[in-house]
Parts: C-alpha cells; structure tokens; sequence
C-alpha cells in the first residue's frame, strides 16, 4: 500500500490534492455572475450558492460559515469572493473570514463595481493573476496522515451494506491506521444504529454526542409534523431492496469501519482530533459532502447502488458501485467496482485496500468520474425560514 501522495503544501493546515482558484459568490444573487467569471477562466471553479440573502441567526450565521470553510478547504489556492452588496452573508465577511489561511483572496460587490459586465472583468481579472501563480506551485509528497477522506453513500441499495460500504470501511481503517482522518456523516442514517457507533466512541462524553445528534435530528422531524420515512429510505433505495430506515442505518455506519470514534463535530466543522470523526449532516448528498469539504476534507469516497453522478466543485468525488451490474451500465460515472465481492468472491479487505490505493492515486492527481464529466454539485443545508 502506498503510504504517500503528492499534493500542494499550503500556508496553514492539511495540503491540497487539486489546486483550484475558487469563485465564491456569498449570495445567490451574485452567483451567475460568478460562474461567468469561472467559465471564462480555465483552472477556476464556481461553487453555485443559492442562498445568503434572507437568512437570520443560526442559519445565517451557518451558511457564512460553510462558504468560509469551503474558501479555507486545502483544494482551494485561492480566492474571489462576489457578493451583490445588500445580503445578508457580504463578500467582506468571507474575506475576513479566509484571510488567516494564507490564501490569496479578493472580494468586490456587484453594486460597488458597477453591474454585471464590469463585475465579470474584475473578477476574471483577478482571477487569472491567481490562476497563474498556482500554475507554479509543484506537488510535493505527504504522508497518508495528511490525508482526510469524506465518506458518503448515495442512492444506496440493497447492497450497499454488504459490498460498497464494507469495502469503504475497509479503506477508511488503513488510512486512520496509517495516521489520516475519516468523516462518517448522514446522521438520519445513523438512526436505529446509533448505539453501534457510541460503543466505539473514545470515552463517554463522546459516545454521548453521538447519541446527542441522533436524538436531536429525530427531534427536528418531529416538531416539523413529518414522518422521516417520507424521505429516508428514498423511494430509490426502496425499488433497490432496502425495507427499512434501521437496515439502511445498519449498512450505512459500515463506511466508518471498525475504528474508534474520536470526536462528533456539527455541519462544516473543522475535526480537531485525527482517526474516525462523526460530523451532524443530513442524508441529502450534495448538502452532506459541501459540509464534509467545509470541514477540510481533501477527497470524498461515494458508494452508491442505484447509480449517482454527483461531484463537487472543489474536490475529486470516487464513485464505488455495490454491483457489477450497476458498473458496466454506469461506467461513465463509476470509479471502483465493489461488485466483485459478489460477482467473483474478492475479499471485503482486498477491495478495501484497493479503494485506498485509487484514493491516493487520485489524491496526486488522477482525475475521477466526476471530473471528467464536469460535476460540480453544491448545496448547503438550511436549518431556519427565509424571512
């Protein structure tokens, strides 16, 4: 197993495995502009937001916090934050917020500049002068323990907790082994195997934390007057064999594999401790894996059953199929088959290890499924109304 990858060094913090200049925009109000800007810039990336605006307290504060995690996440060279000027999360926020990473970053307003047009000139302005000096910075070489993983499964299927995600699990207790850090996530998938996790906390504070954010999350379905099942399973992972909200908890907290659980963090925070880490996120993917980045993870690891073109706009997203079949109809989309731990009787650890070594290997630069196809999701949880 490699115990190395070759990655960019930054000023603060884990280093980067892709070195991309991001064009933030801290409302959605600024973000066509700023996906102009992207578009005419090669080596620069647009995360779409689509809020900022209309947002009081936590869920404010929470969005403005996120974007400030994804401007720091150590993919990130640089960045030019664009905001419109009257929202409720301003470009001059993000920029306080990312200067103490070391970065290069820039922030106008749209209304200050003068429209859209001048808008576009200033940002591909600056961010060609960006894009340019990261061009010069080389890879260097890390150690595994530089290395944090997110973990994720999305339109999971009956399989998932037999292939995909035992074989993630795998993955992630090599890497915490050889010192790296792995987010496990999606707490509304975590219910009905909650108990399982906090027997492995580190220590009793921690095992109620976990317990903590469980409650809590059922908590929120509650007092909304819904019913979860509504939603998770999905009637997706139903067709795909999945029966109930506890077997897919059951398969889902395999990702994590059988390592400690060092600390339980909430949405797009920054882990303090290296090992196994349980971060608050909702089951949706795209709102899970934008926390997971905001919090510094450098690559995510997506099992999926029923098939899932997701990527990110900051970082590479590896697709492991559960099945064969599922592989050869989405090639496309797909990384990594897990499938042959059923179609040929390949050992769950053997494709562990093998995930592990596509991971480094896309953590020095292999491009992944979702790259070459131009995925870019983003979305960020919501925890409060539009006012």
């Amino acid at each position: 197993m490699s115990c190395s990858f070759l990655g960019f060094r930054r000023a603060t913090g884990l280093p980067g495995v892709r070195n991309h200049v991001l064009i933030l925009p801290s409302v959605v109000c600024s973000t066509d502009v700023a996906r102009q800007v992207a578009d005419a810039v090669p080596g620069a990336v647009c995360a779409e937001n689509q809020v900022g605006c209309s947002q009081i307290g936590p869920d404010r504060d929470l969005t403005a916090q996120v974007l400030a995690g994804l401007g720091c996440n150590p993919n990130v060279f640089g960045v030019v934050a664009i905001g419109l000027g009257c929202e409720a999360v301003p470009s001059s926020e993000l920029l306080e917020a990312i200067q103490p990473s070391g970065k290069p970053v820039k922030a106008f307003d749209i209304q200050d500049v003068g429209g859209t047009r001048k808008s576009v000139a200033l940002g591909v302005e600056y961010a060609r002068e960006m894009v340019a000096e990261a061009s010069r910075q080389p890879r260097e070489e890390f150690p595994l323990s530089d290395l944090m993983l997110a973990t994720e499964c999305g339109g999971s299927d009956g399989w998932s907790g037999v292939t995909a995600n035992p074989a993630m699990g795998a993955a992630a207790d090599l890497l915490v082994e050889a010192g790296g850090t792995v987010i496990l996530a999606e707490t509304t998938e975590l219910i009905g195997a909650e108990h399982l996790l906090a027997q492995r906390a580190r220590d009793a504070e921690v095992a109620e934390d976990v317990l903590r954010v469980v409650r809590r999350m059922e908590q929120r379905v509650i007092d909304y007057g819904a019913d979860i099942r509504g939603g998770n399973p999905t009637p997706g992972n139903m067709r795909g064999g999945i029966t109930t909200l506890e077997e897919k908890s059951l398969g889902c907290i395999h990702k994590g594999g059988t390592s400690v659980v060092q600390e339980v963090v909430e949405y797009g925070a920054r882990p303090t401790r290296r090992g196994l880490v349980l971060m608050d996120t909702p089951g949706q993917d795209v709102e899970q894996i934008t926390g997971m980045l905001a919090g510094g993870a450098q690559v995510v690891a997506f099992s999926t059953g029923r098939g899932s073109p997701i990527g990110s706009s900051v970082a590479p997203v590896v697709k492991v199929s559960t099945t064969t079949a599922l592989y050869e109809r989405m090639t496309d989309d797909m990384d990594l088959d897990a499938g042959v731990i059923l179609s040929h009787g390949t050992p769950v650890n053997e494709v562990g290890a093998q995930l592990l070594e596509l991971i480094v290997r896309v953590a020095s630069g292999e491009l992944t499924a979702a790259e070459r196809n131009g995925h870019r999701e983003f979305a960020i949880h919501r925890i409060g109304p539009t006012v």
